[in-house]
């Protein structure tokens, strides 16, 4: 019928009719898209225990507060072969003056990657892999919980056939979840073994104690407390990671994002380099404070 004029309460009901189907539309429109995201990440990194197993057993047995910044670090994996060059020019650094070295340098890495300056050794292992750094980071972003469990396991395996005991290095800690700790917080030594020996039974007459070794002492006292060091730490049965003593939120979805507490050390911008031209002399001094 032409012209004609609805009333004041037919008006209204069709306005929330309207607006129900704006919102159940614009609801299923979040959610397709938020199932479309999941679809994306889940395929792209989700990797079968197996898998994960093979990929942190060069690290399972190393001490939690280690594990703790290089799982952290690999989730930057563009910025550790950089890192790993700086700590391998400076390896000549010790205790406070490497300490000193890396304020006055301004890097512009991640504190997490800071973190491992005072291991080239362990930079080096994870720059002449990238792949298996990327994988890796990848793996701790997307699926932390699977990650963490797949480190117990290799403990467990390495426990149970009599690898990995306490020394004069490291202190283990048995029950459900196996934690390591250092003997001396302040010293930390980094474990040297071979995976397809300390997760795997061993043959008669083969002596375990000597599977796994350690490379020389790094020196973690108070001036790298603001890396971390001394408050790095797992909750196992809960899934945490504690850095600087914070839990580590950085995941797929924040990645771009997110930004851990530390109470000093950050990433610095290009423009707030150090000048080229400044080297560490070996004295500990700069190189033109020297001249």
């Amino acid at each position: 019928m032409r012209g004609r004029v609805l009333d004041p309460c037919m008006k209204k009901a069709k306005g929330e009719i309207v607006n129900n189907v704006n919102r159940t539309f614009a609801r299923v429109s979040v959610a397709t898209v938020m199932f479309a995201f999941v679809g994306l990440v889940a395929p792209a990194f989700a990797q079968s225990p197996p898998e994960l197993d093979r990929m942190v057993q060069r690290i399972a047995l190393y001490p939690d507060p280690l594990l703790s910044q290089i799982l952290a670090a690999a989730t930057y994996p563009d910025e550790i072969r950089p890192a790993a060059d700086w700590a391998n020019h400076h390896n000549f650094l010790r205790g406070e003056q490497l300490a000193a070295a890396i304020n006055e340098d301004r890097l512009p890495w991640d504190p997490s990657v800071q973190a491992l300056l005072p291991f080239p050794s362990v930079l080096d292992m994870m720059a002449r892999d990238p792949g298996w750094t990327q994988t890796l980071g990848n793996a701790f972003l997307a699926e932390r919980d699977a990650v963490m469990d797949s480190v117990q396991r290799m403990r467990h395996y390495a426990y149970d056939y009599g690898y990995l005991r306490t020394n004069d290095r490291i202190v283990v800690t048995p029950g459900p979840y196996i934690a390591i700790s250092p003997a001396n917080p302040d010293m930390l030594y980094v474990p040297v073994y071979d995976p397809g020996i300390v997760f795997f039974r061993p043959r008669p007459g083969f002596r375990v104690g000597a599977a796994i070794s350690f490379g020389p002492f790094v020196s973690l006292g108070v001036a790298f407390r603001p890396w971390g060091w001394g408050y790095n730490r797992f909750d196992w049965g809960g899934h945490r990671v504690f850095l600087n003593d914070h839990e580590w939120g950085r995941t797929m979805v924040n990645r771009g994002t997110y930004v851990h507490p530390y109470e000093g050390p950050r990433r610095y911008a290009p423009e707030e380099r150090r000048p080229e031209g400044h080297e560490h002399g070996r004295d500990g001094r700069d190189e033109h404070d020297r001249r």
